[in-house]
């Protein structure tokens, strides 16, 4: 951002200014590792030393300065909460409401005393189970608290008519975190599986449920035979393998077997049209329907609530469901603090309600106007590089530059808050709480279905620190929680934050051209807007990184899926090479710290997206996870662009100079 833009959104720091020398702060110096070389290792340079000072937490699976903002950010929604949970507020207001979850969160004592005894009317719903019928009923019971067992439901914005809602069936129902570790022979897969069961057995037997050692095995091979009907997670990559719309009637001639009008019925939905993301899975679930036994459905949908409530349930059934859920899968040591996952909880039922209060509170006005000066300019910056494409076509550059135009950016938080003073939240009954918001929470999903596309909705709530890209609706989203140092800092010079934020922004702005976002219009619409050859260059270049980030080790034996991490590894790419773009149109900045303008931009993007990752987690990405590890999401993007050559003057051969870049945007 430029130096006037900030005097005109940040009059009283100007004044302040113009009477004395601002001292603008740079990168982290504190944060190199001196004894590392930028051409070699640009990821253990730019954050060695912070890491050795800085492990990662017992209670947390990766960690960096940006992993601490955000769990400082959790910690003001703490702070928040436990504020309101002191007052005496009136019945369903955003304050009651956020403040009484909080506090039936935070009753250890009572949900200790329960045990599993606050599922036992599901249970008992479960166990009347006798036939295909009932079974199907209890399926629809468990959709409306949004548990996707043995599928999920939900409103889908048609990707031929943006501008409608309809319905949606996707794959769900497993236990595991991806199909490949039901069926994948190595070494790491079959251990998955055999302390999986093991996990199942243990957790049925603290629930009170009967037979659990046979009744793991009902369920895990019924999970077995769904797995074997999903789709990879490379294959769903791909938004024209998940394209399949349908009208009523044919939904139901795929699967006749399941009752659609009634699941309708009981939702109040119109017969509307679908779409149906793996049909041979939804057949699967037919012939299950059929062929299993209504007692392994038991054991299988009394499994996946169990499993869903668990981090809520006494501390017994906590403690297993955290030592294979976060232990063994992704290698955390140790529980976050109760009042930080109570935070996090309320957040993530609540969230609109909780995102209120969080802006009010630590989100000014002139904080937005920061940063739509900032997005502005990248996307002026994107623009240049689409104009000046060589490899593109005039036709289809148009075409580019349309969808660009039509972008739309939201920052901080809804211009419409949602409406949550039906919801019945109260002290002493944290599992009640949770079923009436999950139930609102789906109720309001559902109520989009068959309406004109609510173009004012947010798939993230305003405290959250990350953003995302939406192809469909043509936007990008920055909440209020990502908008706060490290990512941005009124204080830093420009270099700092167009490589931190900056990086960010660019990142979002070319998810609307990856290999995904490059299939939607500029209405959103799954269309080709492309030329034959222009998709056939297009289509090489991104093939490029694909190799690159096969070539990316783990550890011995285990490397990056390229098809996996295309994505958003040319977003990354994409998003360095636009924001280091922005950064130039700032105009002259000073050396700081003995680093140039152009250094401190590169220090700055590897310092805030360089994250130290636990050895499980990063195995649990590779697997399933289409973002990279830091390490590669550092190393990645910036070994291809010739300005971090020339910014660190890196010989031709060095580690960080790829001899065959990647250049997609």
């Amino acid at each position: 951002m430029n130096r006037t833009i900030l005097c005109a959104v940040v009059l009283v720091a100007c004044s302040a200014a113009a009477s004395s020398p601002q001292v603008l702060k740079g990168i982290e110096t504190a944060d190199l590792d001196r004894g590392a070389a930028p051409c070699e290792d640009f990821y253990q340079f730019a954050t060695g030393a912070w890491h050795a000072a800085n492990p990662i937490p017992p209670s947390m699976d990766r960690w960096s300065r940006r992993w601490k903002a955000a769990e400082q950010n959790k910690e003001k929604l703490r702070d928040i909460l436990e504020e309101l949970s002191r007052g005496n507020w009136p019945q369903g207001s955003v304050e009651q409401l956020v403040g009484d979850h909080y506090a039936s969160c935070m009753d250890e004592q009572s949900i200790d005393a329960a045990g599993a005894a606050p599922l036992g009317p599901i249970f008992a719903e479960i166990d009347r189970i006798k036939d295909v019928k009932s079974l199907q009923r209890v399926i629809r019971r468990l959709h409306e608290l949004g548990l996707p067992a043995p599928f999920a439901f939900r409103s889908w914005i048609d990707w031929h008519q943006p501008s409608r809602t309809i319905a949606s069936v996707l794959g769900g129902g497993l236990g595991l975190p991806d199909r490949d570790y039901y069926l994948k022979t190595e070494a790491r897969f079959e251990e998955a599986r055999e302390k999986y069961r093991a996990h199942l057995e243990r957790m049925l037997a603290l629930a009170g449920r009967p037979e659990p050692k046979t009744s793991a095995e009902r369920i895990f091979s019924l999970e077995m035979r769904l797995a074997k009907a999903s789709m990879d997670r490379v294959a769903r990559r791909d938004p024209k393998n998940l394209d399949h719309l349908m009208s009523f009637a044919q939904v139901q001639a795929l699967a006749p077997g399941i009752d659609w009008t009634s699941y309708l019925d009981d939702a109040h939905l119109p017969r509307t049209d679908f779409n149906v993301t793996e049909p041979k899975f939804v057949r699967e679930v037919e012939h299950e329907l059929k062929m299993t036994t209504p007692r392994a459905w038991r054991d299988y949908l009394a499994w996946h609530v169990l499993k869903s409530a668990a981090p809520w349930l006494s501390k017994p059934i906590v403690e297993e469901w955290f030592a294979f859920d976060r232990k063994y899968l992704a290698g955390v040591a140790e529980m976050k603090p109760r009042a930080v996952r109570c935070a996090e909880l309320t957040d993530e039922l609540l969230g609109e309600a909780v995102g209120r209060k969080y802006v009010e509170r630590y989100f000014p006005p002139a904080a937005k106007a920061r940063m739509e000066a900032m997005v502005k300019n990248l996307l002026s910056a994107m623009k240049d590089s689409l104009e000046g494409l060589t490899w593109m076509g005039p036709e289809t550059k148009k075409k580019a530059l349309e969808k660009l135009a039509a972008l739309k950016v939201k920052i901080g938080y809804p211009d419409k808050w949602k409406d949550y003073s039906s919801v019945r939240i109260r002290r002493g009954s944290l599992w009640a709480n949770i079923e009436a918001a999950r139930r609102f929470n789906v109720n309001d999903d559902r109520a989009q279905i068959g309406k004109p596309t609510d173009r004012g909705r947010w798939g993230m709530t305003p405290p959250t620190s990350d953003a995302y890209s939406n192809p469909i609706l043509v936007e990008i989203v920055f909440p209020a929680g990502i908008l706060q140092p490290p990512a941005f800092d009124l204080q830093a010079a420009d270099a700092v934050n167009y490589g931190a934020i900056g990086f960010v922004i660019g990142h979002e702005i070319s998810h609307e051209f990856d290999d995904q976002g490059a299939q939607f219009d500029a209405q959103g619409r799954l269309q080709n807007w492309w030329t034959d050859a222009d998709l056939t260059e297009f289509r090489k270049r991104g093939q490029c990184v694909v190799d690159q980030f096969d070539g990316y080790f783990i550890e011995p034996g285990i490397h990056h899926n390229g098809k996996l991490v295309l994505g958003e590894s040319i977003g990354d790419l994409a998003g360095a090479s636009i924001a280091f773009r922005a950064f130039q149109k700032t105009g002259p900045a000073p050396t700081i710290d003995g680093f140039t303008p152009e250094q401190q931009f590169f220090i700055a993007l590897a310092q805030f997206r360089g994250d130290a990752t636990r050895p499980e987690t990063q195995r649990l990405m590779v697997q399933n996870d289409p973002h990279p590890v830091a390490r590669y999401r550092v190393i990645g993007p910036l070994a291809n662009m010739p300005q971090f050559q020339t910014a660190f003057s890196c010989k031709a051969d060095a580690p960080m100079v790829r001899p065959n870049r990647c250049v997609v945007w």
